[in-house]
């Protein structure tokens, strides 16, 4: 039987994809680093969305804070929708909407702030591009929980606390602008996975 000349038969070989012992194509250098650029670029593009959501909701709150500090004294009331809505400045070295665990609750509270942030980026990170309503829900969790965190880092006496609504002795915990923001967010968030999962349904 005659035998296929030798340079045809390199040719041959020469022209075929590489492939792995199961016969699959190998993706080449090339194609691999196409696809790590396209993640960076997507990544960036995700970060670039974040960030600045983060740092809008740290500085109205850390802006509304200084504020409250430095044109109050500490449990002075100014009425601005009569009893209804009025600014109490406070300190609570506890969570949002004055709950405490004691003595060490600035302590334990930025340590689970702290903890709570690093989950919060994971989520960021695990979120695509393309979910928006997601990752805003997560950019403004984390805004609010930064506001806070820096709060119990840098005074002893806990987070300043100054929107005081009620109807006369019913009043709701006094709060800020942060625990507005770490509430709103995570509405958003159940609402963000509402909808996915009233899509899979569909």
């Amino acid at each position: 039987m005659a035998s296929e000349p030798r340079g045809l038969a390199e040719e041959s070989e020469l022209s075929l994809p590489a492939s792995d012992p199961g016969g699959a194509p190998v993706e080449d250098g090339a194609g691999q680093d196409d696809a790590a650029e396209s993640t960076r670029g997507m990544s960036a593009q995700k970060w670039k969305f974040v960030l600045p959501w983060v740092a809008a909701v740290v500085g109205l709150d850390v802006t509304t804070k200084m504020w409250i500090m430095n044109t109050m004294t500490l449990y002075e009331r100014i009425p601005v929708l009569g009893d209804f809505f009025r600014l109490t400045y406070t300190h609570n070295p506890g969570a949002a909407f004055g709950l405490s665990v004691g003595d060490n609750s600035r302590i334990v509270f930025l340590i689970l702030s702290l903890a709570a942030l690093a989950l919060l980026c994971r989520f960021v990170w695990q979120t695509p591009i393309s979910d928006r309503l997601r990752l805003a829900a997560l950019a403004t969790t984390c805004g609010g929980a930064l506001g806070n965190a820096w709060d119990r880092i840098r005074l002893e006496a806990g987070v300043v606390d100054f929107l005081d609504f009620g109807i006369g002795d019913s009043r709701f915990p006094v709060f800020n602008v942060a625990d507005s923001a770490v509430t709103v967010g995570a509405a958003l968030l159940i609402i963000s996975f509402w909808l996915e999962e009233r899509q899979r349904a569909h």
